[in-house]
């Protein structure tokens, strides 16, 4: 996992200002402390390493052979400059490989953990498919209408408790996750009790709030602990967990049904407890291993505490995210902005139109299958594999859209017209049925599956980053998150119904409706949106993505030439974690978006 290189500077763009005070490093040895004294305006007397600028000047490394752009004279500046240490107190300093670390652990512990709690609720929303052609619907006496109603009664209480996002802003998070997973696991296994299609379509209803509360407040969730730019791939990680769900679920299933055929319990009834229980045992470890900021995460040192804040102190200047003393508060004014901001809602149609397809395929895949001539028992295997492949795309889309600089809405669109492709070719064939012939036809189908499911779960992924991403505060991405879901999760509502039995077995109109609603809703809304971001950095003037803006040692003034020097002024500069040197913005406008 590499941090966020998105500061990364040219030497050309540091300068050194001349203040009215000298230099003198003891030993010409990077290793050896200095004495430095300097005028009370710029560090109060304190000795710093430029650990920073060590990083990104010319020469910075023995082994680096590169040719410097800048005179001699100024790489002597800086090469003077990055040897200065701290002496006394402790630094705030930290370096590169130290954060690498950090991110590493933060990786490793937090982030597949929340992906195996998301993994376990979409295991829990989605399995009812699986139940479906184990015989729930048959046992239940179930209509097509009434299996319909299962899943919207999910998706209606799911919608209506979006607002929950927030509560992650309230409740210290190890205590608020915990209740959710343990609140959706004992509703989950209740489900292998139902008896009837009302208690079912009861216990649907509760599932949907308990995990309204967990699963889309998540992402928000990780920005405490991740840079912008690593977000993707981390939200990856969590989003990716339901691709895995699902296979899991169709082997688990598998395994389920074949084992409880001549049992006791009904294949069905099996699995619901098989798929739910776990999570009520899960709910118990949360309560441990959930941190509720950076700086309370047990698996991490001390030391490594203090990088995980500092490394983020930079890039979230303008929220309260780290501030523990303000962690559990909601800025109003903040809510209302976003509210009111059109851009807010471009991403949750967005999510609409992802949410059609999202919703549909799981629930829906192995009774598809099903429809291509195989046995329920080889449908739950063949429903596995896709989503693998789902699982490993995710993954590889949201670790490059992190690197490449304003690539969020074009791996988007990519990852939205492959689904579209893939959705269209399913119809396709069914259309064509006859003129290809029956192995033809499913061999093309199934194919496609595999396009359609990498495309929507990447898309899923690239649409809450980009939302996140595109927030200053963190009220102002709670509320963000609230609106995306709360517009987005309406998509389900029309998912759900767009595979009606009556149009078996090649559902032809509704691969239409998924690959129409991939294409526009989601590719040609994210070229809009791309536009409309576009137009307005560039009113901010900040149109290029930022260089972390120029460092230099603060004396009392700022600026290259003599015409253009002025005094420095508080909102001119912001300390760096290494003290005395600061950071120039030259962003001056405020917040940039993402493209």
């Amino acid at each position: 996992m590499s941090s966020s290189k998105s500061d990364n500077v040219s030497a050309s763009s540091f300068k050194v200002t001349p203040a009215p005070t000298v230099l003198t490093p003891e030993s010409d040895s990077d290793d050896s402390p200095v004495a430095a004294t300097r005028s009370s305006r710029e560090i109060g007397g304190d000795a710093v390493e430029l650990r920073r600028l060590h990083h990104h000047l010319p020469g910075h490394g023995e082994e680096d052979e590169a040719e410097p752009s800048e005179s001699e004279d100024e790489i002597d500046k800086y090469k003077h400059v990055r040897r200065l240490k701290r002496v006394g107190t402790e630094s705030k300093e930290y370096t590169d490989e130290e954060e690498d670390a950090v991110v590493r652990k933060l990786d490793r512990k937090l982030v597949l953990f929340l992906a195996f709690l998301y993994l376990l609720s979409f295991l829990d929303r989605s399995n009812i498919g699986n139940a479906r052609i184990a015989g729930l619907e048959k046992d239940l006496a179930l209509s097509s209408a009434q299996y319909d109603w299962l899943l919207t009664a999910f998706y209606i209480t799911y919608i209506a408790f979006e607002w929950m996002i927030l509560l992650y802003r309230l409740v210290p998070a190890h205590a608020y996750i915990s209740i959710c997973v343990l609140s959706w696991g004992l509703v989950a296994s209740l489900q292998s009790l139902a008896t009837s299609f009302p208690q079912l379509l009861i216990l649907r209803a509760f599932l949907g709030i308990t995990e309204a509360a967990f699963g889309p407040g998540v992402p928000f969730y990780m920005t405490l602990f991740y840079k912008r730019s690593e977000l993707a791939y981390r939200v990856g990680l969590q989003i990716s967990a339901a691709p895995l769900a699902t296979s899991f679920a169709s082997s688990l299933a598998w395994v389920t049904v074949k084992l409880s055929q001549n049992g006791p319990v009904a294949p069905w009834r099996a699995l619901f407890l098989v798929e739910g229980f776990p999570s009520v045992l899960t709910a118990v470890a949360a309560w441990y291993y959930i941190p509720d900021s950076p700086a309370k995460a047990r698996y991490l040192t001390p030391r490594e505490r203090k990088v995980a804040v500092m490394r983020l102190q930079s890039e979230q200047h303008h929220s309260h995210a780290l501030d523990d003393s303000a962690s559990h508060g909601i800025n109003v004014k903040d809510i209302l902005a976003t509210i009111r901001d059109p851009k807010s809602y471009l991403t949750a149609l967005m999510f609409l139109s992802v949410n059609v397809s999202f919703s549909s395929l799981p629930v829906f895949l192995p009774t598809i299958i099903n429809s291509m001539s195989f046995s329920p028992l080889a449908s739950q295997a063949l429903a596995a594999p896709p989503y693998l492949f789902a699982f490993f795309f995710v993954l590889a889309v949201g670790r490059y859209s992190d690197k490449i600089p304003d690539s969020r809405s074009l791996f988007l669109m990519g990852a939205a017209l492959l689904s579209a492709v893939s959705y269209g070719g399913i119809a396709l064939a069914g259309l064509l049925h006859e003129s290809i012939g029956e192995a033809g036809s499913i061999t093309i189908r199934y194919v496609a599956v595999y396009g359609a499911a990498m495309g929507l779960f990447a898309s899923v992924t690239l649409i809450i980053t980009w939302t996140l991403n595109n927030q200053a505060s963190s009220t102002s991405k709670g509320t963000g998150l609230t609106i995306l879901n709360i517009v987005g999760q309406c998509g389900p509502l029309i998912g759900v119904h767009v595979f009606p039995k009556s149009q078996g077995p090649f559902y032809v109109q509704g691969m239409a409706v998924c690959a129409g609603f991939m294409a526009v809703g989601v590719a040609g809304l994210a070229g809009v949106l791309r536009l409309v971001l576009h137009r307005a950095n560039k009113r901010n003037g900040l149109s290029h993505p930022a260089t972390g803006g120029e460092y230099e040692l603060v004396g009392t003034v700022v600026g290259d030439t003599e015409d253009e020097q002025r005094p420095v002024e508080p909102e001119d500069v912001e300390e760096t974690l290494i003290g005395g040197a600061r950071k120039v913005n030259t962003n001056n406008a405020g917040f940039r978006y993402m493209l």
